[in-house]
């Protein structure tokens, strides 16, 4: 099954239009025909089963035989990652959480961050692709990028909200011990030189706890995978 994004989808429509891209894709590429049959997603959570009516490069047409509501992830997860100085990393991340089991995303610049631009439209991309290699109907939201700072100081009423960090001078508690089932939460993962002291006692008055990912030292994208793998094992 090949699953199509067109963004913006009404629950109660009853024909797709594809751009040029994705109309060049069925036509040329997946040599799809009248009569075929194509599985579209608005991101939304709604799941689309269509008959083409219409198959050439610049515009395929398709009539909505049947609508459903897929059912979302148990659990909401709220991932702030300090992308990597490597961008290629931090979208290995992107793809891996999407595939995996994410809410939302926020790239966080820390004061150790040695990347502080980030090319969202590509990220956006790149989160698509995973969403439908993945055969999910929910499109994990992707935030601009945001100082910590500021991040630090918006309203976060998430049940749990946890800063993984390496220093050792603070008390930290087991991810895997923290996680409650069907519950919001928020994780912060910092930059391969860390979070600064200042940071972790910023968060720590805002109500973040500090939490442990294991014994081994991570890099940046490992860590925010673990993270998302955590909650995606206690919540199945």
């Amino acid at each position: 099954m090949n699953l199509f994004y067109q963004k913006g989808i009404s629950p109660t429509a009853t024909q797709v239009t594809f751009d040029k891209d994705e109309s060049r894709h069925i036509h040329k590429v997946l040599r799809k025909k009248e009569g075929d049959i194509l599985h579209i997603t608005n991101g939304e959570g709604v799941l689309f089963t269509t008959e083409i009516l219409s198959s050439n490069p610049k515009s395929c047409i398709a009539e909505v035989t049947e609508t459903k509501q897929e059912e979302p992830l148990s659990y909401q997860l709220h991932m702030a990652v300090a992308p990597t100085k490597l961008n290629d990393r931090f979208e290995w991340f992107l793809e891996k959480a999407t595939e995996i089991g994410i809410t939302e995303i926020t790239p966080i610049i820390c004061d150790h961050s040695e990347r502080k631009v980030i090319k969202k439209e590509r990220y956006e991309k790149i989160i698509i692709s995973a969403m439908k290699q993945s055969l999910s109907c929910y499109l994990p939201k992707l935030n601009d990028a945001i100082s910590f700072t500021e991040f630090i100081g918006l309203p976060h009423g998430e049940n749990f909200k946890g800063i993984a960090h390496c220093e050792e001078n603070f008390t930290k508690e087991k991810l895997k011990d923290c996680v409650a089932l069907k519950s919001s939460n928020l994780i912060l993962i910092g930059p391969e030189g860390d979070f600064s002291i200042k940071e972790i006692e910023k968060s720590q008055n805002k109500g973040f706890k500090s939490i442990s990912l294991g014994t081994q030292r991570l890099r940046t994208e490992t860590a925010a995978i673990v993270a998302c793998h955590t909650f995606a094992v206690i919540n199945d």
